[in-house]
C-alpha cells in the first residue's frame, strides 16, 4: 500500500463520469452517439442517491459532474462516435480543475471499430487528463471504477485505476449498490490517505451470462464469497468478472481483482478465488432448461403452465443482439396451434422502423402485409413476410426514457400486429421488454397488451429479468442464432487468447493447469 496525506481539513473534489455499453463484435448493428443517453450537470448528480444533499457524504465531498454516456447494448461503436464522447469526457476533466478522484461509472465491454481494448484506450486518456490537473494538494488523483460483472479487465485497463469493483448479482439487482460501493471506497481511501494494492489475475475461461447467473451454483457461491473476503483485515474489496463472451478480443476472459492494504493477503485471496473459478469451469450450467427454437415452442404449446415464457436468447438486445431477427417469428407461425389460434402467443421487440411506420399509416384494425425484420442482421433468414391485423399503436412520446442499471432504454414507436393466435410487437428502434409496463404502456395510449393473458410469451432476452421471472409459470431458454448466440463455438472467435475454455476444452487436462499467479498493480 502507498500512503499519502489524509484529506480531512476540507471537502474532497470528486468527479463523476464514464462511457458504458456492451458491444457484440458478432452483431452487424453499429452504435453511434445517437444510441447513448448523455447526462451532464445536475441531471448527472441526480442519478445517484449518495450525491444528494441528505447523504452522509454531502459534507465530505463536492461532487463534480462530468459526462456520463450509457447505451443499450448493441454492436461495436463507430470510431467517430467514440471519439466524440471520449473527447468530451477528457475535456470536461481538464476543465474541471484539480480533482482528488473520479468515480468512473462504466460497463467494461465496450468495443470500438479499430480498437482492441476500448476501455484501455479510454482509461489511459482519462488518467492522463486527471494527472495533468493533479489534486488540490498537488498529489495524484485516484480513480474508482464501478463495472458490470460481464465486463473485461485487461492489464492495460486495470493498471491506471486505483480501485475496481463490479456487480455481484446476475441479473444485476445490485447495480446501484456497486456504484455506491465504488464511491464510498474512494472517499474512504482519500480521507485515510491510502492507495491500496490491487491483486489482478485473468482466468482463461469465457462463458456467457446465461451460464453464470448467480441464481445458480457455482456462480452463486463464488460471488457470495466476495463479501467474506473483503471483511478480512487488510482487504478493502474483492471483485470477479466473467468477461463478455460475444466480443472477439484478446481481453475477453474472466478476471479477479482483490484490493487491500495487505498485498500478500490480497494476492493469496485473488489466487484462491481464481483457482476456484477455474476448477468450477465445467460446472457452470445454463440458468434454465434449453432447446432449439422448435423444441421450445412445442414444449410450451403442449404445457398446461401459463404463461409459458421462452427466451429468444441469440437476438437479445440487452446483451448486444441486433434485435431485428425474425427467426423466432417464423418458427412460431410454423406451429399449427399458434397459427390457427388454438394457442395464443405474444412475441415483442422485433426492430423494424419501416414496418412500424406502415402500421401507423394503416391504423388500428387495418390488415397489413409487412416485410418484418432481417434488415440489420440479415445472416439468419432475412425478413419475414407477414400479413396480419394491426391491433395497437403506441407513440414514443407516451413512454418515459429509462436508464435502469445503466442500460439506456428510450421511448420508441411500437405497433402490435396479430396473425392467427400470435401477436407480434414491432418497434422502430431496439427496445428490451423486461417489465409488465414495457408491454402495456401507459394507461392511455398504450398497446394495452398484458403478457399474463397469453399462453406463450417469447421475449428477446437471455436469463429472465426479475419481473419476467416472477411472471413465468414455466420457461425455456431457446438456443437461437444471432449476434449473441449462446453456442460460442459456432460464432467463430479467432482473436481471443488461446488456450481458452470452452474453445479448448481439454487444455490443461494434464499438468498443473494455467498459471493463476496474480500480479500486484
Amino acid at each position: 500500500m502507498t500512503s499519502t496525506t489524509p484529506i480531512t481539513g476540507r471537502r474532497l473534489r470528486i468527479g463523476i463520469g464514464g462511457i458504458g455499453i456492451e458491444s457484440s463484435t458478432f452483431c452487424p448493428h453499429r452504435s453511434t452517439t445517437d444510441d447513448f443517453r448523455q447526462t451532464r450537470g445536475q441531471d448527472l448528480l441526480d442519478r445517484y442517491t449518495w450525491t444528494q444533499a441528505d447523504s452522509d457524504l454531502a459534507e465530505l465531498v463536492e461532487w463534480v459532474p462530468l459526462l456520463h454516456a450509457t447505451s443499450l447494448p448493441g454492436g461495436p461503436v463507430e470510431a467517430e462516435s467514440y471519439l466524440i464522447l471520449k473527447n468530451e469526457l477528457v475535456t470536461r476533466i481538464r476543465e474541471a480543475g484539480p480533482l482528488d478522484g473520479l468515480v468512473y461509472d462504466i460497463h467494461g465491454a465496450m468495443s470500438v471499430i479499430g480498437l482492441t481494448d476500448a476501455e484501455g484506450d479510454l482509461t489511459e486518456a482519462v488518467r492522463a487528463a486527471l494527472d495533468h490537473n493533479g489534486t488540490p494538494d498537488g498529489t495524484r488523483p485516484m480513480i474508482s471504477t464501478a463495472m458490470d460483472l460481464h465486463g473485461n479487465v485487461s492489464r492495460r485497463f486495470a493498471e491506471p485505476i486505483d480501485l475496481l469493483t463490479a456487480h455481484r448479482l446476475a441479473p444485476h439487482e445490485d447495480a446501484w449498490d456497486t456504484r455506491e460501493r465504488a464511491a464510498r471506497n474512494l472517499v474512504h481511501c482519500l480521507r485515510e490517505g491510502t492507495r491500496p494494492h490491487r491483486a489482478w489475475v485473468q482466468v482463461p475461461v469465457l462463458l456467457p451470462g446465461e451460464k453464470t447467473s448467480t441464481r445458480l451454483e457455482p456462480a452463486k457461491s463464488l460471488y457470495a464469497s466476495l463479501a467474506d473476503i473483503e471483511r478480512k483485515d487488510g482487504i478493502l474489496d474483492a471483485a470477479m468478472w466473467v468477461g463478455y463472451a460475444w466480443a472477439d478480443e484478446p481481453r475477453c476472459k474472466a478476471a479477479i481483482v482483490v484490493t487491500g492494504e495487505d498485498a500478500e493477503l490480497a494476492s493469496q485471496e485473488a489466487e484462491l478465488l481464481a483457482r476456484r473459478y477455474w476448477d468450477a469451469r465445467k460446472d457452470f450450467l445454463f440458468v434454465g432448461p434449453t432447446g432449439n427454437a422448435e423444441e421450445c415452442i412445442d414444449k410450451a404449446v403442449a404445457s398446461d403452465k401459463r404463461p409459458f415464457l421462452i427466451s429468444d436468447s441469440g437476438d437479445n438486445p440487452t446483451a448486444g443482439g441486433a434485435g431485428d431477427l425474425a427467426y423466432m417469428l417464423g418458427k412460431l407461425l410454423e406451429n399449427d396451434a399458434i397459427r390457427t389460434g388454438k394457442v395464443t402467443a405474444v412475441h415483442p421487440g422485433i426492430t423494424d422502423p419501416v414496418a412500424v411506420a406502415a402500421c401507423f399509416e394503416a391504423g388500428v384494425g387495418a390488415e397489413v402485409t409487412l416485410s418484418v425484420g432481417g434488415k440489420v442482421d440479415a445472416n439468419h433468414g432475412g425478413p419475414y413476410e407477414l400479413t396480419g391485423t394491426v391491433e395497437g399503436l403506441q407513440r414514443a412520446a407516451d413512454q418515459k426514457d429509462r436508464a435502469e442499471g445503466g442500460a439506456y432504454d428510450r421511448g420508441v414507436d411500437m405497433a402490435a400486429v396479430r396473425v392467427g393466435g400470435l401477436t407480434v410487437i414491432l418497434v422502430e428502434r431496439r427496445k428490451p421488454f423486461h417489465t409488465l409496463a414495457d408491454f402495456t404502456g401507459p394507461a392511455e395510449g398504450g398497446l394495452g397488451i398484458d403478457p399474463r393473458t397469453y399462453d406463450v410469451v417469447v421475449v428477446k432476452i437471455g436469463y429472465l429479468e426479475p419481473e419476467l421471472h416472477d411472471m413465468a409459470a414455466d420457461w425455456l431458454l431457446a438456443l437461437t442464432p444471432g449476434g449473441v448466440d449462446q453456442d460460442l463455438l459456432r460464432l467463430g472467435h479467432h482473436r481471443v487468447e488461446r488456450p481458452l475454455y470452452p474453445f479448448d476444452e481439454d487444455a490443461y487436462e494434464t499438468g498443473a493447469g494455467p498459471d493463476l499467479t496474480p500480479v500486484i498493480l
